[in-house]
């Protein structure tokens, strides 16, 4: 998660360059919007390794905390769309201008170029207001599942000393049915011995009167 938030902050970084470049088109000529172009061509092609390095990243965290990332990161896509889009209709508005609009000969056109740069940088400003609620979305999102994962490392917790406490009386349990069956057995054993010895002592007696019987009935 914080590579993640690594990444989001980049991309931060890099659509508030490419938002405040784009707003530079309009009056850079030759080389200077040349290299604009060029930069700005690279930095939203680096946005967009970015978001999708971001939606790696997404597929490897819990299912629980997906979702608050896979909508952030549909956000993230569709700015980025927008800042192309943009930077579409700023080269195209330049190029016609350099193929024989040249707002510098007509006064009308200087101050229609003048209020479109002025709503570029409204919109700029307004999509590094978003772009910054996002972040602090998303760090707020964070740090909920902090929260929450802490929290579960707690029950977790809780659980296994349960757990391990169910399990030492377990023990206990069949230590004491051990000591039992052991004590019964002994009881067993006694109880037969003592059988077998009433048995002995009955078959001596009855031999001791079968035989004064027997040799009381010779003698007569």
């Amino acid at each position: 998660m914080d590579l993640i938030q690594d990444y989001e902050q980049q991309y931060a970084v890099l659509t508030a360059e490419i938002t405040a470049q784009i707003g530079r088109i309009g009056t850079a000529i030759g080389g200077e919007r040349n290299k604009l172009i060029a930069d700005i061509d690279r930095q939203l092609e680096e946005s967009q390794e970015l978001l999708e390095q971001i939606g790696l990243e997404i597929r490897d965290i819990p299912q629980a905390s997906r979702a608050g990332y896979t909508s952030r990161l549909n956000c993230y896509l569709a700015e980025l769309k927008r800042l192309q889009q943009e930077f579409t209709n700023a080269k195209s508005v330049r190029q016609k201008t350099a193929n024989g609009y040249d707002s510098s000969v007509d006064e009308f056109d200087e101050i229609g170029i003048q209020e479109d740069q002025k709503r570029r940088l409204l919109d700029n400003s307004e999509r590094l207001e978003r772009t910054g609620n996002y972040l602090k979305d998303g760090y707020r999102v964070i740090l909920e599942t902090e929260q929450i994962g802490a929290q579960v490392l707690q029950d977790l917790s809780d659980q296994r000393e349960t757990i391990q406490r169910a399990r030492g009386r377990l023990r206990e349990t069949d230590a004491e049915l051990g000591r039992s069956s052991r004590l019964l057995n002994s009881m067993i054993l006694r109880s037969l011995r003592e059988k077998i010895v009433l048995i002995s002592v009955a078959v001596a007696i009855f031999l001791v009167l079968f035989l004064s019987i027997y040799f009381s009935m010779s003698s007569d």
